[in-house]
């Protein structure tokens, strides 16, 4: 298992600050780092140390997509439905470490649902393209309903 290991310059450069400002961070133990032969080096988990930041690998992106659906002319029975169907579907992703979350308000007044979604781009790619086969028009699971039928 190797680290990823960053020169002072490289480190500089992540933080935005002067490359004698982490040199400085080094010499009073505020930033620990491996002296190789004239240089120091810093290892991911001891950056991630001094910002507080957790450590992830260089090629690790995390992306998290927040959406909010407005869904007109859905009644009260309809939008449980929906729900429910969403909610079902929020369980069966695939990835534990970023579990998909959704949140559905209905508005009776206005006959309005809101579904409020959190999760990974995939995991909330296919819950929209479930909401849309649901809702789509004449074809949709809730044909009828949707409108106040």
């Amino acid at each position: 298992m190797s680290e990823e290991l960053y020169s002072v310059e490289q480190v500089a450069d992540r933080l935005g600050l002067h490359v004698r400002t982490v040199r400085g961070y080094i010499r009073s133990g505020r930033l620990r780092a491996v002296r190789i032969g004239k240089q120091y080096r810093i290892a991911e988990a001891d950056l991630a140390a001094l910002t507080g930041r957790p450590a992830q690998p260089a090629e690790a992106v995390a992306v998290e997509v927040s959406s909010i659906v407005q869904v007109d002319g859905v009644d009260r029975t309809a939008a449980d439905r929906l729900g429910t169907l969403l909610l079902a579907g929020a369980k069966t992703v695939r990835d534990p470490a970023r579990p998909l979350r959704i949140q559905t308000v209905h508005d009776d007044e206005r006959n309005r649902m809101k579904i409020v979604i959190l999760g990974g781009a995939a995991a909330t790619a296919d819950v929209l393209h479930l909401v849309e086969a649901v809702l789509d028009g004449d074809n949709g699971l809730l044909a009828g309903e949707t409108h106040g039928g």
